[in-house]
């Protein structure tokens, strides 16, 4: 079936789509829930966050999910296990450059 990831993590498919873990599949199906009883609007995954500094790409970052609430907010989810340095990094640098806050389930 799927393999392993570094972390332990184990591939998980749902609705045709594959996650890096159990525990992204499991959020994606809440929010699939959310999105149907109109809870959430506009539900996207993978969305990518390109990090340019002074005209130079430092990277590329990518949340796990995005989706907008009623009161139009629009919410940066990462779907997270073990913090990494570079994910800790890449946090900060998104969200200060992108002004949003990413928010870890």
């Amino acid at each position: 079936m799927f393999g392993r990831s570094k972390y332990s993590n184990k591939k998980t498919e749902v609705d045709g789509f594959i996650f890096d873990s159990k525990k992204e599949a499991a959020r994606y199906q809440q929010l699939r829930l959310l999105e149907k009883s109109g809870e959430i609007a506009d539900l996207r995954m993978q969305v990518k966050y390109h990090c340019t500094v002074n005209g130079k790409k430092v990277c590329t970052y990518i949340a796990d999910f995005e989706y907008t609430t009623p009161d139009l907010k629009v919410h940066t989810e990462d779907v997270k296990g073990y913090r990494t340095k570079e994910y800790r990094l890449k946090k900060k640098l998104v969200e200060a450059l992108f002004n949003i806050t990413i928010e870890e389930v």
